[in-house]
This record gives C-alpha cells, structure tokens and sequence, in this order.
C-alpha cells in the first residue's frame, strides 16, 4: 500500500537572497540529477550525506546554487522544509487536517504550506497564527513534523505518541530536566523508529537548527519508517511500554511471567497478585528496613548479549561495550524515589529491599551513565557516605537473573498488598 515516496518534481523558482533551493528538478532526468550530485563542489563521495543528497535531487526535493555548491551545512527554513514535505506523494492526506490560518507565509511557499498541513505534518493549532515561515528549523520541530506525519501514515504511530507520554527518554536533556514537556512525546518517537539520534554529546538538540544534508537523510529514514509497522520497531516498543508500565520488560525479557497460582496456598487471595508494573509504579512499597519510604519510579531491563542492531535503546545509556556479565544474567536499572525517615547511608539504602535485581546500593559506573547525566547516588552522598537530601531521586544498578541458583524471582509488595511477584518460566 505504502509505495517508494517520490518527489512530484513540481519545479519551483530559485529563491534570491542567499536561500537554499529546494526546488524539483521539473523535467531533468535520473542521468543529469546524477550528473549534478556529482559535480557539486562540496559533496564529495566521501561526505557522510553524499548517497542521501544524491536520492533527494534525483526526486526532485533540492536543488544546487549556480555556483556549482549543494551547501550541505546551509540551515532549512520553515517554508522550506514545508515545501519538501509537501512533495511526499505517499503521504496520504489527513482526514482531520486543521485550518491554515497562517498570515506570515511568502507567496512562493503558500501552497506548500498549506498541503503539508493537509497532509497532517503542521497542526496550526500549535501555533498562534504565524508559522514564522522563514526561521530556520530546528530540530524539535522537525520531530513534531515528522512524527505528526507518521500518525497519519499509520494510526498506530499516533497512538505511540500518546503511549510515551511518561516514558524514559535515551537523551541527555531528559535526564538533566531540560526537554520540556511539550517535545518528550515528539522526541521520544523520533529516536525510537530511527529517524532521529542524538549527536555525540549525547544531546538530541531540539533547538539546533537542521541543515540540508541533514533533511536528505530525514526524507531516506522517513520513507522507510513510513513502510514499516509501529510494533516491528523494538526501540519504539521499549518507550512504549515504559511510558505505559514503567518498564521494558516485556520487550527485553518475555520469559520473566508471573508467579504461578499452583504455586501459592490455597489461602491467599492471588487477585493481588500481578506481573504489570504499572499496579506498583510510583506506589509506596514495603521494605525490609525502615529508614525510607519507596517507590519505584521506572525500570529499565537491558540483555547484553545480542547483536547491536537486536540491542535495547536504553543500551548506549547505561552499559559499555567493554562490561559483561556472568551466568546469563541481565543489566537491571531501576529509577528510585525514596523519603528518607531520618537519616539514610548507602548501605543503608542497599538493606531496604532484599533482591539482586531491584537493589538501590549502587548506580552504574559506566562512562556511558556518566555521558547521559543520569542522576547518579554520587551526586547525593556526604563525604561519610549518608544521603544529604531527604528525598533523593537516583537510578541504581542490579542484575535480573535466569539462573535459578541465583534468586531469579523479582518480589515486590505494596501497603495495600498488591504483589508484583514475577519468575522466568
């Protein structure tokens, strides 16, 4: 149903003043848009664009300038970027597509505006009566774009926007605090099918502006994400179930079940008992001991033993390459919210559960943890090793096991006596 998205290489005029074109390539044929890709000055063979710029001119979304330059770092504006998404002839239109009450887009891009808004990327109503048609675009409005389109590709897509509404984001902003809430949602679904990644600082850069080279490798990951169903993307399942439960586990560890019925004594009421993580999230647990209040705030479960491309998302955040495990066991990261009742030492804080899964004695000591700026017990210790803060919000490290030498079972009970009890089968 989803064919190749092809430019429908309706030419538009070079634009003056410095601006990039992005004009079709009306009637020029494969042959010469070749031809022009490789002669342009400053996209040589070996420029990490190169395969993509050479995909976006032959389809007609850019042009070069006269002096023989693609100028790949050039920024893109609004109107722009409009345009190009515009030409996307398998996008279908939106059944909902909201008013264009812009009044600050030129005449050359009103009709390019006005179809990507049909075709469901711009939503006006996010906007309060201008685009700003000629800012540069930055990257988290890119996010909002792309993904708003991806919902109207295919419905799931927007309901995946909705599923990552608390979900854990794999970007440095989210864990210093500084992704606004009005971006997660957006940003969230950009990483997780691939469309976007974050630079090497590990930041997504919602506020950097994208540059034409940039938009090209978009165009290539937005068409193949455009073919492929929201559930065959592990990275957006992972968010999903995240934002939803508070964990990932049934993505990473499916074996991991509940605690079977036949297992327990005819006595005991199982209707408290659960394997969905979302009955306990952010609930008051009971603890062995008794220096702190808890609850668990999010779990992340990573398998260190596949393939890169089979990996968790979560994975360049909190584990090296160089860290392995013994014995088949698992990474299990878990996001701890306690009130501290007096005063709490570290070791004090590893007594209050009694798991070698769900154990807030340490916080991972990989350089990656570190790059991410996940809130590290470190930050939250006196000199003597006690908490200085009454309420510290960190994320602690254990081991989820399959051996069952080793304590495979992860039990937790609430005030209430709702059980999230679960073993691997």
């Amino acid at each position: 149903m989803r064919k190749q998205m092809i430019s429908s290489l309706a030419a538009l005029a070079l634009f003056v003043g410095g601006y990039a074109s992005f004009a079709g390539m009306g009637g020029t044929s494969t042959v010469e848009a070749a031809q022009a890709v490789s002669s342009f000055k400053d996209v040589p063979a070996s420029h990490w664009a190169s395969s993509a710029i050479y995909s976006a001119v032959e389809k007609g979304y850019f042009k070069g300038y006269a002096d023989g330059t693609f100028k790949p770092g050039s920024p893109v504006t609004k109107a722009e970027m409009a345009s190009i998404l515009a030409r996307l002839n398998d996008q279908p239109e939106s059944p909902t597509a909201e008013l264009n009450h812009f009044t600050d887009v030129p005449e050359w891009a009103k009709n390019g505006v006005a179809t990507a808004i049909a075709k469901g990327f711009i939503r006006p109503s996010s906007y309060k009566g201008k685009l700003d048609a000629q800012a540069t675009l930055e990257r988290g409005e890119m996010a909002d774009w792309l993904t708003q389109g991806l919902s109207v590709v295919d419905s799931d897509y927007g309901q995946a926007l909705s599923d990552v509404t608390n979900t854990v984001i794999p970007a440095k902003e989210y864990f210093t605090g500084k992704l606004a809430d009005s971006q997660k949602n957006a940003v969230a679904v950009a990483l997780g099918t691939g469309l976007m990644s974050v630079a090497n600082d590990k930041t997504f850069g919602v506020n950097r502006t994208t540059t034409r080279a940039e938009v090209a490798v978009l165009l290539s990951r937005y068409a193949s994400v455009a073919k492929t169903k929201p559930a065959d993307l592990q990275g957006l399942n992972e968010l999903r179930q995240v934002g939803l439960t508070g964990t990932n586990l049934s993505v990473i560890a499916p074996r991991y079940q509940v605690f079977p019925e036949n297992r327990y004594p005819d006595s005991y009421d199982y209707s408290k008992v659960t394997d969905d993580f979302s009955k306990i999230r952010n609930k008051e647990l009971n603890t062995v001991t008794k220096y702190a209040s808890a609850k668990l705030k999010n779990w992340v479960v990573i398998n260190p033993y596949v393939k890169e491309t089979e990996r968790s998302i979560y994975y360049p955040v909190f584990v090296d390459e160089k860290d392995k495990l013994l014995r088949g066991a698992y990474y299990s990261f878990t996001e701890y919210d306690f009130n501290i009742i007096d005063s709490m030492s570290r070791l004090q804080a590893g007594s209050l559960f009694n798991s070698p899964t769900i154990n807030p004695l340490t916080s991972p000591n990989s350089k990656a943890f570190r790059e991410y700026a996940v809130p590290h017990m470190n930050n939250l210790l006196s000199s003597k090793g006690i908490f200085n803060v009454k309420n510290p919000i960190y994320w602690g490290e254990g081991l989820l096991h399959f051996d069952k030498t080793l304590n495979p079972e992860v039990h937790l009970t609430l005030k209430d006596g709702t059980t999230f009890y679960i073993v691997p089968n």
